[in-house]
């Protein structure tokens, strides 16, 4: 335990540092044993829960270079701290999922369809988040991986574009954030423009790691419509 609590304040100065993205290498060759502190940082505050993300993403792509089942297990974890099995709410998982699956393509192949099926309600047993505000970090994620991971995208949009019209403002606002990260579609634009001119109330929350904005479900979606979303990465 001391140890462990000696590496969780080191990452956490490293991570909390104007130069935190010059950290990321160090971090990431201590491997297996950065992810434990990684992942209690995943509950702090949005800008410092998205760099241990990122950091998160780094480190599990070093680790499966060198042991692939190791980095699926890191993989499992965050599986599980998002079930309702886990008792977890599961805050700042969503962000590391994603930034895991941005980093290393193999995981982004075989677990991608689980992490988008977190906004999916198909109204029985399945991995929808019904919670507003975990949700919504749910939104946020997929946008970063769809962006870094274009591939993607094309299979996230109809999900994404039923998220328009989700029941939590704020979610329907970063679901129209999300869609900015790809290429128009003309199809897009109906829902888009109803959330546009909707006047909806919400803070929407969108970092880089750096800079922070807070905008309206309502402005995001017109930033979407007019091809210039906020902070793309």
């Amino acid at each position: 335990m001391p140890r462990f609590r000696t590496q969780k304040f080191q990452v956490r100065a490293q991570l909390e540092s104007p130069q935190w993205r010059e950290h990321l290498d160090a971090i990431a060759e201590g491997g297996i044993s950065s992810v434990g502190p990684l992942m209690s940082l995943l509950t702090f505050e949005p800008v410092l829960r998205l760099r241990a993300a990122i950091a998160l993403g780094h480190t599990t792509s070093r680790i499966y270079d060198k042991k692939s089942e190791a980095a699926r297990d890191v993989m499992r974890r965050l599986n599980w701290r998002m079930s309702e099995e886990s008792g977890n709410i599961g805050w700042g998982v969503p962000e590391a999922i994603g930034e895991v699956l941005s980093h290393c393509q193999p995981l982004a192949k075989d677990f991608h369809r689980i992490f988008f099926s977190t906004i999916v309600d198909l109204g029985f047993d399945d991995n929808y988040v019904d919670n507003d505000v975990l949700r919504r970090s749910c939104y946020f994620a997929i946008g970063r991986f769809i962006k870094s991971c274009p591939q993607y995208g094309e299979e996230a949009r109809p999900l994404l574009r039923k998220g328009l019209q989700d029941s939590d403002a704020v979610c329907a606002g970063l679901s129209a954030w999300a869609l900015g990260m790809l290429p128009p579609d003309l199809n897009d634009q109906p829902s888009l423009r109803k959330l546009a001119e909707s006047g909806l109330e919400g803070s929407c929350l969108i970092t880089d790691g750096d800079m922070v904005v807070v905008c309206s479900p309502g402005e995001l979606a017109r930033d979407t419509l007019a091809g210039r979303p906020k902070l793309t990465i």
